[in-house]
Formats: C-alpha cells, structure tokens, sequence
C-alpha cells in the first residue's frame, strides 16, 4: 500500500512541479511539450522545468538514501549529512576547489565534495568518539555541528574576497535545484547511482549492524567492511548531491524515521523507500517554496526542508531521551 502511494505521490509531484513557476501550465500544455507539437511559452517553460524536477528527485533520493546509511552505520538516531557536518564538508571542498585551483568541471567539483564529505565524516565520528561512552548521538551531534560551523566560517572567510563569485555561491549555499541542466544531471546522475548501489548491496549487513558489532560477528558478517562499505555509499551520495545542489539538510534525517514507522527497520526495504520518500519530500518542498514565494520570486528548497527539519530534529531528540554530558 505504501509503494503506491509513493509512487501515485511521484508522478503527482512531478506534474505539480513541472506545472508551477512564474507561468502557469496547463495539462494540454504539458502534453503539447512532450510530443513536440508547436512550441509555445508555456512549453518552452515546462521544458525549462523538467530538469529541476529530475533534480529534485535525484537529489531527495540520494539524501534520504545517505542519511539511512549513516544512521545505520552510527546506529545513531540523528546521524544525517547536514547535521554531522558531512555536507559542509564537502561545500568547503568545493569552494577551496573554486577559488583556489578555478575549478569549473563537474566531476572534479564532485571529486573534491566527496573528498571534502569523507575528511567530514571521519573527523566528526573521530571527535564524537572521546571520552566516556563513545560515539554517543549527543556528542555526535555536537561534534557535528561544531565541525558544521567552522567549515562554515572557513567558506566565508574563503569567499568573501571573491565578489565575482560570492553571489553565485551564496544561492548555492543555501541548497536549491532551480539551476539545473540536463549536462549536468547527467554527469552527476552515474556517480549518485553508484553510492546508491553500494547502500543497497551493503543493506543486508546494516541489519546485523544494528544487533551491535559482537553480535554481527557470531552471525559471520565482517562488521568493519560492511561499516566502511556502507559509509562509503554515504559519502558519495551526500558529496555529489552537495556538489550539484548545495548543503541542502535534514532530508536525511526525516525521510529514513518516517520510513521506518511504516514499514520497519529491514534496510533491504528501507533504503529503496527511502529513496523514493526522499524523492517526494524534496519535490514538494521545491513546489511549495514556488506557491508561497511572492511572484515571481521562490524560497529555496534548502529553507522549506529547514523548516521541516528542524522541529522533527528537537522532537527526535526528546523522543530519545539523550542524556546531557
């Protein structure tokens, strides 16, 4: 039941997307673009919006894939690319990239995100490691958004100079799909398949890795490659989708809880609907920051998944009960 309703909500939302903007559409419309027929304003306008759209989806997808990764890896509750510092790891990467070497080409910018994206992710479970207890979710949420901040003071410090540049990164920073190209996608569309495939193949592992590491064991699974693994499917994930779109957060924090409330902990379902939640809330949010947006304006996806993600991230919290240091 809730496979078709994923997808029944799939293929509403990306008709409601490709239909919103400054021009509305209508469905004669859309039909009309896609066949070809006497290109008109609004075609030109829904063939301009089938891009961001498939962004939209790629993106949630990998995000939501990403975050259910990470938690099982940390077997951490709140473990998510934007809140570990992950994404402003890799946003670091790629600005250093940009200003310091005039890095343009898409798969470099994708190779020094998803450099930038594992330096993050080992130094935060590194320091979220110390002391008393270890890993624990608190102190990785800490470390996460201590390392988040400075990465965060390091890009501004390192752009500021840049007038040329700032403007362009400051839309980037705050996460969006609305310049999205077809060259683009398709470059970045393989390496996110790719972090998407090592997730799947690892997803029967992260079942064992969720009984803990001495049990994973007795049942034969080697904890350290399926961690390292799982992890790595993570990286590349959260480092190309940052790459493309920018730190856009907490999509992998909502999506992998909600999915587990409706069909369980089996990461060999989770991930694949995850995916596919990932996919609906990231394109809806780009729909509504486009209707609640004064016109001709829009509010970037990254602000609505904020807003979202932000009172779900207290709630979790609070639902888990995590002790003060």
């Amino acid at each position: 039941m809730w496979l078709m309703a994923g997808v029944a909500a799939l293929v509403v939302l990306s008709i409601l997307s490709i239909s919103f903007g400054v021009r509305a559409v209508t469905i004669d419309d859309l039909l009309a673009a896609l066949s070809g027929q006497n290109e008109t304003i609004e075609q030109a306008a829904i063939i301009k919006r089938m891009p961001r759209t498939a962004l939209a989806l790629l993106i949630g997808a990998a995000l939501a894939m990403a975050g259910a990764a990470m938690q099982a890896v940390t077997r951490n509750p709140i473990a998510e690319p934007g809140i570990l510092g992950v994404s402003n790891g890799a946003s670091l990467a790629v600005v250093v990239g940009i200003a310091s070497f005039g890095l343009s080409d898409p798969f470099g910018q994708m190779a020094f995100a998803i450099s930038g994206a594992a330096v993050a992710a080992v130094f935060v479970y590194a320091v979220g490691s110390l002391g008393r207890g270890g890993a624990t979710p608190l102190k990785l949420a800490l470390a996460g958004a201590a390392t988040s901040a400075a990465f965060a003071s390091l890009i501004s410090a390192i752009m500021l100079p840049r007038v040329d540049l700032l403007q362009t990164f400051q839309s980037w920073q705050v996460g969006g799909v609305g310049g999205a190209e077809w060259p683009r996608i398709a470059v970045t569309a393989p390496v996110l398949a790719l972090g998407a495939l090592i997730c799947l193949l690892s997803a029967r592992g992260m079942n064992s890795l969720a009984l803990g590491d001495d049990m994973a064991r007795g049942l034969g699974e080697n904890v350290a490659r399926t961690r390292m693994l799982a992890a790595l499917g993570a990286v590349i994930l959260a480092g190309a989708a940052t790459a493309i779109a920018g730190p856009i957060g907490f999509v992998g924090l909502v999506v992998p809880h909600v999915c587990r409330m409706l069909i369980g902990t089996d990461h060999r379902w989770l991930m694949p609907f995850s995916a596919m939640a990932g996919a609906v809330l990231l394109t809806a949010s780009d729909v509504i920051g486009r209707v609640i947006a004064p016109s001709g304006e829009e509010i970037q996806v990254g602000i609505i998944t904020a807003i979202v993600g932000a009172p779900f991230f207290i709630w979790i919290v609070r639902r888990q009960k995590v002790r003060e240091l």
